[in-house]
């Protein structure tokens, strides 16, 4: 007696997790932007409750002065090789603005500007790290070697950036295909969701693609590599994505362009609040005060360090998610989207499969609970996810399925199984076992 199920599927083994990418990921102190931001926020955490106390000034006084040095050195030198070259810098209007307000003696104002910019600058450096990590994480998804086939039929182990078109490489049931090819001989199934969204593995067999970094089930396949490394779908991801990091949004490249201009006229204004009451006879702290207080609110500070992070931010989420952001321009016109078009099954949903329907036959004497009783027997071996579909919707009726006497899987086929004495086949009714 055979009993089927229609889904055209392919047994294999669950592919494992990538390791090597949570290793890989950037600590996030070891960012020297990070460690010089939570220094210099130490320190004035420290200096602020010791002022606001009343406690004398050679308590709190260095550690303003270290809160001044740990988080405005690095954005200090950096502005001044930029003045170096000709270019107005919003880190040395920042620097200038927290020295002025110290200067008159809002000492405690340019220290909190000083931490405000440094966790600016360490959010930012952390967002392009972790945009980094989701890069090498998509490296991650290559194996590093594969097995070669040579002219001799011997099998050597080499570099996947050794492999050259036209090589025959050797995948075994379990492993990661190392290159774009097509399969010479052979059945499996692939499980290649990183590649094209795909929420259950596809069957391949002989002239199907592969890619590179998708996961071999249970069969071995020959594959005759069709592209090099560097120019695997994989590779072309990656690169996508870097370039994706590096590019800019309308709005960084307007802010940008209107930054050194702003700058400029800012100091030249600043000057004009200072000088003018000077030259008129007001007091010159009064003067300088009011020239302070005009540069730390009209620097343009946080508007440039509130254009890039967001979107370096946004972008490496979205990778560690599995969403490949082509360039920081889609990413900002996102927020525009009126409707949104998918179609892969299991973008919305959690792309695991659950049994709907259980139809028997006319004439095979089985009910529903009947039908997937056995089923559920036959799928209990496999790992596919169609087969723990159907177990979990019998253990789900309180059904419990009985031990096999026997069991086959042919990969891209089905599975075979003898259950109290009967056999047992599932699988699409084009490819079963038995060819019904």
């Amino acid at each position: 007696m055979t009993s089927t199920l229609t889904s055209p599927r392919a047994d294999r083994a669950a592919p494992p997790h990538t390791g090597d990418h949570a290793r890989r990921r950037t600590r996030v102190f070891a960012l020297p932007e990070v460690r010089w931001a939570a220094a210099a926020t130490a320190c004035f955490l420290l200096a602020l409750p010791l002022q606001l106390a009343g406690a004398p000034v050679w308590a709190w006084g260095p550690l303003y002065a270290l809160t001044y040095a740990t988080g405005g050195w690095e954005p200090g030198w950096a502005g001044l090789r930029a003045l170096r070259e000709k270019t107005l810098d919003v880190d040395l209007l920042m620097i200038v603005a927290a020295l002025g307000a110290a200067s008159i003696g809002q000492v405690m104002d340019g220290a909190l500007l000083i931490v405000i910019f440094a966790t600016s600058g360490a959010l930012e450096a952390l967002a392009t790290a972790r945009t980094a990590d989701s890069v090498r994480g998509l490296l991650d998804l290559a194996p590093a070697g594969a097995t070669r086939i040579e002219a001799d039929g011997s099998e050597t182990v080499v570099a996947v950036d050794d492999l050259v078109v036209g090589d025959v490489i050797l995948v075994r049931p379990g492993e990661r295909i190392g290159a774009d090819g097509r399969v010479l001989d052979g059945a499996s199934d692939v499980d290649q969701a990183t590649i094209t969204g795909e929420s259950l593995p596809v069957a391949k067999e002989k002239d199907d693609e592969v890619f590179a970094g998708t996961f071999n089930g249970t069969g071995a396949l020959r594959v005759r590599v069709e592209r090099d490394a560097s120019d695997s779908v994989i590779a072309r991801i990656v690169r996508m994505v870097q370039e994706a990091s590096e590019t800019k949004a309308p709005t960084q490249l307007f802010i940008e362009k209107v930054e050194q201009r702003y700058s400029l006229g800012m100091v030249m204004a600043t000057l004009g609040v200072f000088l003018v009451p000077l030259a008129l006879g007001a007091d010159l702290t009064d003067s300088l005060l009011r020239a302070m207080t005009f540069m730390i609110v009209a620097s343009p500070c946080a508007v440039v360090l509130a254009t890039m992070p967001p979107l370096l931010s946004a972008i490496a989420n979205a990778g560690r998610h599995g969403v490949l952001v082509k360039s920081a321009v889609v990413m900002e016109r996102l927020g525009q989207v009126d409707a949104v078009a998918l179609d892969k099954t299991g973008t919305l949903t959690e792309g695991t499969p659950r049994v709907t329907d259980v139809c028997p036959l006319p004439g095979t004497g089985l009910d529903e609970h009947g039908l997937l009783l056995l089923a559920a027997a036959a799928e209990a071996p496999s790992e596919h996810p169609l087969a723990r579909a159907i177990v979990t919707a019998a253990r789900d009726r309180g059904l419990v399925p009985e031990p096999v006497e026997e069991f086959a899987s042919t990969p891209g086929v089905g599975v075979q199984a003898t259950v109290e004495g009967r056999l047992v086949e599932v699988g699409a009714p084009a490819r079963l076992l038995g060819g019904a």
